[in-house]
């Protein structure tokens, strides 16, 4: 499991302006298509800077996709407690992903493009995609669970996998279709709630 990451605040400035640069970039490009040089000059910092605060562009890569993981937990709790409900707390969560797909520079699902790019499943940053997807699979099974669900952990499995879907579809297809297949996949899996 990985550690996580201070909040923004708390790091220094140039390291917070590192890791913001490598979160555009990695997202826009790719994570092995952003190079060392290209980060340090878009966040304004030396070399020396860079390297005191992340040694190797491995590290900076690991925070970034930890970064990712405690930004999405954050807004999933935040939607959790701010609806009055499990129910509505599901619909507000589908809400959001429509809400990305449709955002403008949208380009897929970043922990799914990480896993693409480091295939070993023992490497750092797929650590922290399947502690990811563990958690989120473990949050929605828990909402499911609370409207009465029969089966809240397969249901929470379906909608994580129609989540993907969706993300990827949209960005690599036909984000209307996808995003429409969201809504039909997660209203029948709400509607077998009791």
């Amino acid at each position: 499991m990985a550690v996580e990451s201070p909040p923004a605040a708390q790091r220094a400035p140039a390291k917070g302006r590192i890791l913001e640069t490598a979160n555009e970039l990695f997202y826009e490009d790719g994570i092995r298509n952003v190079g060392v040089d290209r980060i340090i000059s878009a966040s304004a910092v030396t070399k020396a800077t860079f390297y005191k605060h992340y040694r190797a562009k491995e590290n900076l890569i690991v925070e970034y996709i930890t970064t990712r993981h405690d930004r999405v937990r954050a807004n999933i709790e935040a939607i959790i407690a701010a609806a009055p409900n499990s129910r509505a707390a599901l619909n507000d969560f589908v809400a959001a992903i429509l809400a990305e797909i449709a955002a403008p520079g949208f380009r897929g699902c970043p922990f799914i493009n990480a896993a693409a790019e480091f295939p070993n499943a023992d490497h750092p940053v797929r650590l922290v995609v399947t502690a990811h997807r563990e958690w989120y699979v473990d949050t929605l099974a828990e909402l499911l669970k609370d409207m009465g669900h029969p089966v809240p952990g397969d249901a929470a499995d379906e909608l994580l996998l129609a989540r993907d879907g969706a993300l990827s579809g949209g960005y690599a297809g036909d984000s209307v279709a996808a995003s429409a297949a969201l809504v039909r996949i997660a209203n029948r899996v709400f509607a077998e709630a009791k």
